[in-house]
């Protein structure tokens, strides 16, 4: 394991670094999947670990500041504390394990891959998420899921105000309470196949769950097109 002591270096030293790793740009050429690297010493850096692009396994030794993670593709990146703004924002693959809290925006954006969020998130979790899939083990805060157009929103604590508000063809699954549901966003069936993807990302994000314990939240696509009798809701 190689490790980058952020007291030692300079950040964007670290990033260039980390970005080298798997050969480069595409993560081609050499390195493969078994490198391994920590960061020691992040004290609330701003950026850490983004733009990595190959399969390799990053741990953060402590809390960060915002975007850690942002625009990953392919790589593992575990942070052992919480994260600031904007964590795994515009992610498109790989994963993305946070041990503490989220602040605002986690996963904002983000195009596939597995946000996993082990403590709370705070408000717009998810938002205008595109393809991502988010596992929060506590709860989340006001607006998340806005304008949320495919993928996966977990949460097993509760939700706050404005769920899932003017969200597209994103699946949101709450364990616990709702506050209250943002505009065009409804309560629908939870039918087999939600249940066995569910419980398909619970084990991902090894969370302790049962999936029949979640209801399902949704679109109900009536803001698709311009109504003038839906004008409020816009």
């Amino acid at each position: 394991m190689e490790t980058y002591d952020l007291t030692a270096m300079e950040l964007r030293a670290v990033n260039a670094a980390l970005q080298a790793k798997g050969g480069g740009e595409g993560g081609e050429g050499g390195g493969g999947s078994n490198q391994t690297c920590e960061v020691i010493n992040p004290r609330g850096s701003h950026a850490i670990a983004v733009g990595l692009n190959a399969p390799i396994e990053v741990t953060v030794e402590g809390s960060t500041g915002y975007y850690c993670a942002g625009m990953n593709q392919q790589a593992t990146i575990n942070v052992t504390g919480s994260a600031g703004p904007g964590v795994a924002e515009n992610m498109m693959s790989g994963k993305v394990v946070i041990n503490g809290d989220a602040s605002q925006y986690a996963g904002a954006t983000a195009h596939g891959g597995l946000l996993v969020i082990k403590g709370n998130a705070s408000s717009r979790c998810g938002i205008s998420m595109k393809g991502v899939d988010i596992v929060v083990h506590g709860n989340i805060g006001h607006m998340s899921a806005f304008m949320a157009q495919s993928g996966n929103l977990v949460v097993l604590g509760d939700a706050g105000d404005a769920l899932g508000d003017s969200l597209y063809e994103a699946h949101i699954f709450v364990r616990g309470e709702v506050k209250s549901l943002g505009a065009d966003c409804i309560q629908k069936e939870m039918r087999s196949e939600h249940i066995e993807k569910l419980a398909h990302l619970l084990k991902q994000a090894e969370a302790d769950a049962d999936p029949k314990d979640f209801r399902r939240y949704g679109s109900a696509r009536q803001l698709y097109n311009f109504d003038i009798d839906n004008a409020g809701d816009y």
